[in-house]
């Protein structure tokens, strides 16, 4: 369908910026959204050429945080998607089309690429340890504990249990102090560093393009490989896990036992978070097929909490979260 304002389910204002654009004849192709108020759909030219419309509506969202961050990352010679046009006021970004090749299905299809793609991904993470942080707000304790009490406040209830949120958050602030302790200066955290918002550009596997990084903070640089390695929406093999941490300390050259004990603690933090971002998700938003992919979140955090580094944050699970709701990975919930 091309654009034509008038055209039924398309964004008020679409036809107008894209015509401003200089793509007003391109056919408009709605794509799958994902778990914000944005959406996107791919523009398509008589002559092949393509690109990507971002519609990031006011007052949910504010495109400015992913310009910004993506004119820094590809300063930094990192692969974010060029700006072909944008009025970020109305919320509209036009994109480079990356295609369609997500890291996820290109794996889904060809599971003998996957030390060579993960790599590839580590690479870029390797290359941010190698940069000053960005300017962006610090990832610091109030940020942590803001996040990981999503768990309390919203699995919590959904699960029909009475927990001691109070004691939560200070068995987080006593595991988290020696964690953030080593965070010094920090690096960019992007935050949603995964299978489904990486890119495979070429057939060289390791040609990846960024997607979904407007949140980017300052913080420690094993979160963001916690979010690829322990990835909510893929399983990815112990034996994977390892050797991509492996892969990854030897190109950083950062203390391995240390390092790995803020993986954990950011493993357990980041799962927490998620867990109760999918309950809401699913309670506040409708959007219910979320609470399928709890049980693989729960059982990664089960695996951080039996590093020592999360002792204080173990025992509030032991005393607060009965033994048969964590051995079903969380429990049943409904939207």
């Amino acid at each position: 369908m091309s654009v034509n304002a008038h055209q039924p389910n398309l964004p008020q204002g679409l036809a107008e910026f894209v015509q401003s654009a200089g793509w007003g004849g391109a056919v408009v192709e709605p794509l799958a959204g994902d778990a914000s108020f944005r959406r996107y759909f791919r523009l398509r030219q008589g002559d092949g050429a393509t690109a990507m419309l971002m519609h990031a509506p006011p007052p949910h969202e504010d495109p400015a945080p992913f310009l910004a961050v993506g004119q820094w990352l590809a300063d930094a010679g990192l692969r974010a998607p060029a700006i072909l046009a944008q009025q970020a006021e109305q919320g509209w970004v036009l994109l480079e089309d990356f295609g369609d090749c997500r890291m996820r299905d290109h794996l889904d299809a060809n599971p003998q690429d996957e030390s060579a793609v993960y790599e590839g991904a580590l690479d870029a993470l390797v290359a941010l340890t190698r940069l000053p942080a960005g300017p962006w707000a610090p990832y610091d304790e109030t940020v942590y504990l803001r996040e990981a009490a999503l768990l309390t406040e919203w699995y919590a209830p959904a699960a029909g249990l009475s927990v001691d949120a109070e004691g939560y958050l200070a068995a987080w602030r006593e595991a988290l102090a020696p964690m953030i302790a080593r965070q010094d200066a920090g690096v960019t955290v992007l935050r949603d560093y995964h299978a489904e918002n990486i890119m495979l550009l070429s057939d060289g596997l390791k040609d990846q393009g960024l997607l979904d990084f407007q949140d980017a903070l300052v913080g420690h640089p094993a979160y963001d490989l916690v979010s690829l390695l322990q990835d909510a929406r893929r399983d990815v093999s112990a034996q994977l896990e390892s050797a991509m941490l492996d892969y990854y300390l030897a190109a950083t050259g950062f203390e391995r036992e240390a390092f790995l004990a803020d993986y954990a603690l950011l493993g357990a933090q980041r799962n927490a978070k998620i867990v109760g971002i999918f309950v809401r998700l699913a309670r506040r938003d409708g959007k219910a097929r979320y609470l399928d992919l709890i049980p693989r979140v729960w059982a990664q955090m089960e695996r951080d909490l039996r590093h020592p580094a999360l002792a204080p944050v173990a025992r509030w699970f032991e005393a607060n979260i009965p033994a048969a709701i964590r051995a079903a990975k969380g429990g049943s919930l409904s939207a």
